[in-house]
């Protein structure tokens, strides 16, 4: 079996796009489901649109050649992109082509280019805003008094990416609270009175949150901290929230080896079938 650290075995991948990049990253995270032995190292280049920026991008292709994902839609632009990478015997791909070409095929029209718009203020623009507002006044716990007011609460061990998880579901228009599990007894007497929110319980396996906990605790040069990454006491956490959850009827999923989208993507499945239940009750 190769070994995953190996040298060999890592690779350059450029994604350059004319907006974000979001949607090229989750392409590519679901294309190297397929390589698990293989590692990218990773190179985003976003908001690539004025020709100085596009410069920018060939140099570091030149300072670290590799595989190239493009969603850039200004003709001279991704013309001059993929020029560059046939001189110098890159792989580059438009990944838009073959369902534009498909799209082209089935309406029986030509396609018609419409450069990349910067986000619309309309009322979804300003629903994120307000949701990212959210999960921002209510991170690691605060604000409890307003927690009727979250679709989602997320209520997590330490190290469980609750923060970026709800920042992520802010990101996508959902009002995202999250809270510390440190017992039981430390949640918010109000959290078992709500009805609208949905409350899911994040965990993680033992040794994950072991080695995350162990990580940070050097980070921040902290010593003679008890039991926080003691596996024996994380082991009793993790048990200890998944009763709790059980007694509540609240989900609960193991990140451990999760994207943050991936878990998101659970979490919102979760909300939209709690809600269509309650359309059929009515």
């Amino acid at each position: 079996m190769n070994d995953i650290t190996s040298a060999g075995n890592y690779f350059h991948v450029h994604l350059v796009s004319d907006t974000t990049g979001e949607g090229l990253r989750q392409l590519l995270d679901k294309a190297l489901m397929f390589f698990p032995a293989h590692q990218p190292l990773l190179h985003m280049h976003t908001l690539v649109r004025a020709p100085r920026e596009l410069d920018a991008v060939l140099e570091r292709l030149e300072e670290e050649p590799g595989l190239v994902l493009h969603a850039i839609g200004t003709p001279e632009q991704r013309v001059r992109l993929e020029q560059f990478c046939r001189d110098q015997g890159l792989p580059c791909m438009g990944v838009l082509d073959p369902l534009v070409e498909m799209l082209s095929a089935y309406l029986n029209t030509h396609e018609r280019l419409v450069t990349s718009p910067r986000p619309a203020l309309d009322d979804h623009y300003f629903a994120r805003m307000r949701a990212l507002d959210y999960a921002m006044m209510h991170d690691d716990g605060q604000n409890t008094r307003t927690l009727h007011e979250a679709d989602i609460i997320l209520i997590g061990l330490s190290r469980t990416s609750k923060t970026p998880t709800s920042i992520y579901l802010a990101n996508q228009g959902y009002r995202t609270a999250n809270i510390p599990f440190i017992g039981a007894q430390g949640l918010p007497g109000e959290l078992f009175r709500l009805k609208k929110p949905l409350i899911v319980g994040l965990v993680a396996t033992t040794r994950t949150l072991s080695g995350l906990r162990r990580n940070r605790l050097d980070d921040i040069g902290a010593k003679g901290v008890r039991d926080y990454a003691e596996r024996r006491a994380i082991a009793a956490e993790v048990t200890e929230l998944k009763k709790l959850c059980a007694r509540h009827g609240w989900p609960v999923i193991d990140v451990t080896r999760r994207a943050v989208e991936e878990t998101a993507a659970m979490i919102i499945n979760m909300l939209q079938e709690k809600r269509q239940r309650e359309r059929e009750r009515r």
